[in-house]
């Protein structure tokens, strides 16, 4: 029965609370620990909300959609913030912390992939690290087979008329977008008239809304990184730093940023 429910029973937090496990004696673990578990169910929502809003752009069914994705940068918002509660931790901190992670690395985060590979940020080649696990790594394909949130935009864009050449609506979808002029002469066409079509023009303003805040967690991971261990490589073996700049220049919807300099 229903009465029988209790804040602890729904919530399962007997097993939340008891799932932190220290390696060491370090007092900052714990804060290690609780930061990234809580990054992870931030990136659990986030992947519930984008893979609803996909179903609800193929079906052309928009204002659905633009809660979803609108709730998906709200929840950046407080991945963005975890970064500040994780820079509390000083070089000294993290020294006694490092130790006991071995190659453990977030660099291996399952989600983490699942949502770039979601928004369009394919590299078959990232896989690799996960298949220790062959479900996931398997999750991760299937996914390389279905069309990213922005190939789905496109293909809807093509519905509604608008000319797209078959060499950017036949595009493998295991691939990292490319950049396309035509593209960014279609959106050129939607940002000048709003008024004719407002819920593409929101759709691709929603769109823009959720790279600008994986570019600022980008960002805060970077900093937060350099701010700890300098340009130390990673757990993982990663670069570090240089890596994650590098990343920084990577644009999940390029044509909605190019286009800004053709308005």
């Amino acid at each position: 029965m229903t009465a029988d429910v209790t804040y602890s029973s729904y919530l399962d937090l007997d097993r939340i609370l008891a799932a932190q496990h220290p390696a060491s004696d370090a007092h900052d673990e714990m804060l290690f620990i609780i930061v990234h578990q809580a990054s992870e169910l931030w990136l659990k929502l986030c992947l519930h909300e984008l893979q609803a809003a996909r179903d609800c752009i193929v079906a052309d069914n928009l204002r659905p959609a633009f809660k979803m994705l609108a709730r998906v940068a709200r929840a950046q918002g407080q991945l963005i913030q975890s970064w500040d509660v994780l820079s509390t931790m000083t070089p000294h901190d993290y020294s006694t912390v490092r130790p006991h992670l071995g190659g453990s690395s977030g660099f291996q985060s399952a989600q983490y992939r699942m949502m770039e590979f979601l928004l369009g940020g394919r590299n078959p080649d990232m896989i690799t690290m996960h298949e220790a696990v062959p479900q996931v790594a398997q999750e991760l394909r299937a996914e390389l087979e279905r069309p990213s949130i922005y190939a789905t935009v496109v293909h809807l864009l093509a519905r509604r008329g608008f000319d797209l050449p078959a060499e950017v609506l036949e595009r493998d979808h295991g691939l990292t977008w490319e950049h396309s002029p035509a593209l960014e002469a279609v959106w050129a066409e939607i940002y000048r008239n709003p008024q004719e079509c407002w819920d593409l023009y929101e759709l691709a303003e929603k769109l823009v809304d959720l790279e600008y805040h994986f570019q600022r967690w980008r960002f805060g991971h970077l900093k937060t990184v350099e701010r700890i261990i300098g340009f130390k490589k990673g757990t993982g073996g990663t670069p570090g730093v240089p890596y994650l700049a590098g990343v920084l220049k990577q644009a999940f919807f390029p044509e909605l940023l190019s286009v800004r300099t053709a308005l």
